[in-house]
C-alpha cells in the first residue's frame, strides 16, 4: 500500500468528533442552527408585535378615556363594558358626584344586604331581586340609570340584568360605596327592605 493510501486509512479509521465539518468543539447544527434560530426569533417579534396591535385597538374601541374611543350612556366620561345583548358604562365616584349636582337619572342601589347608601338614591332593590321588582324600575327603556353595590361586583351583576330587561343607558358605580367613601364622600343610612 501507498503511504497516501495508509495516510486515508488511518484517518477514516480514527473516530472524529462530532461537529460541523469535523472542526473539534462544535455541534453540527452551525449554519442550520443560527437559521432556526433566526426564524424563531422573527416569529417571536412578529407575535409580540401583532399582540400589541391587539392590545392598542381593544383599547380604542372600547372607549378608555383618552384613547379617542366613544363612551356611551349620554358620555359620562367611563369605560364602556360589553356585555350580553348590550354595554353599560363604568364610572368613577368623581363622574357620579358631578352627575348628582344636575340629576336627570335613577340612581339605584343593589348592595344586598343594605349597608346604606349614596345621598340622592332613587331605589333600593337588590341586585338579586331585580328581575321580579322590574316594574319598580322606569317605564322607559332608554332612561339613564346608575346603579351600585359596595365594590362593583354585584352592580355589575344587576348591569347585566339590567340589559336583560331592555334598558339600554346604565352606568355603574366603580368600585361601588368602598370607592365613593374612599374618595371622601359619605353613606347616608335609610330604614330600607
Amino acid at each position: 500500500m501507498s503511504s497516501k493510501r495508509k495516510s486515508s486509512q488511518a484517518t477514516a479509521a480514527t473516530p472524529r468528533k462530532a461537529g460541523s465539518a469535523g472542526r473539534p468543539g462544535t455541534t453540527g447544527r452551525g449554519p442550520a442552527g443560527s437559521a432556526s434560530t433566526r426564524r424563531w426569533a422573527l416569529l417571536g417579534s412578529g407575535l409580540v408585535v401583532a399582540l400589541i396591535a391587539v392590545i392598542a385597538g381593544w383599547a380604542l374601541l372600547s372607549g378608555h378615556p383618552g384613547t379617542g374611543g366613544s363612551t356611551a350612556s349620554g358620555g359620562s366620561g367611563g369605560m364602556v363594558v360589553q356585555a350580553n345583548g348590550g354595554h353599560w358604562t363604568n364610572i368613577t365616584p368623581d363622574s357620579l358626584a358631578a352627575m348628582l349636582e344636575k340629576k336627570d337619572f335613577t340612581l339605584l342601589n343593589v348592595k344586598t344586604p343594605y349597608i346604606g347608601e349614596i345621598a340622592g338614591t332613587d331605589l333600593y332593590i337588590p341586585y338579586t331581586d331585580l328581575t321580579a321588582r322590574a316594574a319598580q324600575l322606569p317605564a322607559d327603556k332608554g332612561a339613564k340609570i346608575v346603579v351600585y353595590c359596595r365594590s362593583g361586583n354585584e352592580s355589575a351583576i344587576a348591569a347585566q340584568t339590567m340589559i336583560d330587561l331592555g334598558y339600554t343607558n346604565i352606568d355603574n358605580l366603580d368600585g361601588g360605596m368602598t370607592a365613593w367613601t374612599a374618595s371622601g364622600r359619605q353613606l347616608v343610612q335609610l330604614n330600607r327592605t
